[in-house]
């Protein structure tokens, strides 16, 4: 029990030097790394963002871990993250192994109730979409849709016969 609140200045000192280091260079290779690598998260984008915090914290507070070990991880990890998201837009089997297509969740008024239990959408988050954009009645609600990354898109009016933007999504006619 005698270092439960403090071990030594040596420690400390690691502990500060290490952190802003692995800190600085976490931020520098996300900039580097472009814009997609903090883009709103897919379940791949979500699974790089917990593996980065844990090798931060790792790196920073386990003193069997060198820096260079903890930055080769970050590097590794922002690689492989960049890798996938390069090849996702150039070939469409991998875009389909890392990213959902968007699930049309209810069409001209009507929910698709075995999409939405398939989803895991409640009848409350779409009532929260309704209302977020000011509609009170989801009879008047031409689309809504949950897109890849969880987020839910209304579409009150489909004004016209050109709906390219909603043909990747899945169960629309």
């Amino acid at each position: 029990m005698n270092k439960i609140f403090f071990d030594n200045w040596e420690s400390i000192a690691r502990t500060l030097i290490i952190t802003v280091m692995a800190y600085i260079t976490l931020i520098v290779m996300l900039r580097v790394s472009g814009k997609r690598t903090l883009s709103k998260m897919n379940a791949f984008d979500f699974i790089i963002t917990i593996a980065l915090g844990s090798a931060f914290a790792t790196v920073t507070l386990n003193k069997s871990v060198a820096l260079i070990d903890g930055i080769l991880v970050f590097f590794l990890l922002v690689f492989l993250q960049y890798s996938i998201t390069w090849l996702s837009v150039r070939n469409k089997s991998v875009k389909k192994l890392i990213t959902s297509r968007p699930t049309l969740l209810l069409y001209k008024g009507e929910l698709l109730n075995e999409v939405l239990k398939k989803e895991r959408v409640t009848i409350e988050e779409i009532y929260v979409a309704a209302r977020q954009h000011g509609i009170s009645s989801l009879d008047t609600i031409d689309v809504i849709i949950l897109e890849t990354a969880g987020e839910i898109t209304v579409i009150p009016k489909i004004e016209s016969n050109h709906t390219d933007a909603l043909e990747n999504v899945r169960h629309y006619h």
